[in-house]
This record gives structure tokens, sequence and C-alpha cells, in this order.
């Protein structure tokens, strides 16, 4: 049962700007109960296609921070830290999760590659302080390698080499 609230009764494309959580509950309860004429049905579906954008935004923002922790466990390999390892790994499962929920968007990440490779190469610069010119300017990695959790690049390392964060 949604939540109740104590608010005027206002019509739906007024309840959409005033309160807009109310306007969630109240358009649900609609759906549930088949009240088809009774739906603000602009505003759904204006709704329904920000939720879609959310999730391609998700995928999108994840890419971005494994990107930039490749590169900078490549080429600040002397700097690495638990905490990198961490967030790769987070970052790709967060990922994979989005894919599962929404499998239409299992290509998205292949598309989104060498335009999130571009903003990550220069926050990586700026994290490291290094130049620029220090990471490869197109993506050295491979899709498969970005999603791939045990895929870790430049030199062999341990457990035992990482810094302790």
């Amino acid at each position: 049962m949604p939540d109740v609230i104590d608010r005027p009764i206002l019509p739906d494309a007024d309840l959409y700007e005033a309160d807009f959580y109310a306007w969630t509950q109240a358009q649900a309860q609609k759906l549930r109960d088949h009240s088809a004429n009774a739906i603000d049905w602009d505003n759904l579906a204006e709704e329904i296609e920000s939720v879609g954008r959310s999730e391609k935004r998700e995928i999108r923002s994840r890419m971005e921070k494994v990107l930039m922790h490749l590169l900078k466990w490549e080429f600040q390999s002397a700097k690495r830290t638990q905490s990198w390892l961490s967030t790769l790994s987070e970052q790709r499962r967060q990922i994979q999760l989005t894919i599962d929920d929404s499998p239409s968007l299992a290509s998205f990440p292949a598309k989104l590659l060498e335009q999130t490779y571009a903003w990550s190469r220069r926050e990586a610069a700026k994290e490291t302080e290094m130049p620029l010119k220090t990471f490869p300017e197109t993506c050295p990695y491979t899709i498969e390698d970005v999603l791939d959790d045990s895929f870790m690049p430049g030199t062999l390392w341990s457990s035992d080499d990482l810094i302790r964060d």
C-alpha cells in the first residue's frame, strides 16, 4: 500500500510538478487498479524513458571508473593499493549486475569504450599527476579485458605488492 500523505488533491500534471514522490505513488496505484483513463500518460512515458537512460548512465559511470583504475594500475604500479583492486572488482560487478537486469544493454559497454576511455585517460592524468601523454591515446584494453575481473594490466603482481590502505 502506498504511503498515505496528507495533501490537497491535485490534478496529475500539477502533482507531478508539486510532489514527484506522491505522483509516482498515485500513478503506481492507478496502474495496479488498471485505471487506464486516469493515468498521466505523458509524464509516465517521460519517467519510464528516464529510468532507461539512468541504466545507461550507470554503466557509463562505472566504465569510466574501471578504465581510470586500470590506467593507474598499469602506469603507476608502485602505488597500487588494495582499494584500487576493490574498486575495480566492485565497478565490474555492478556493470554485470546492471546488464543482468537489463540484458538489452549487453553491447552498450563496447559502444562506449573509446568515449569513456578519453575521459578516464584525462582523469587518470589528473589523479596521478602524470603527463597525459603517459597514457595511450586510444584504449589499450579490449572490452573483454575491461569487464573481466581477473584482468589486471601491466607488470605481474601479488597481493604482497599492494599498499595497504
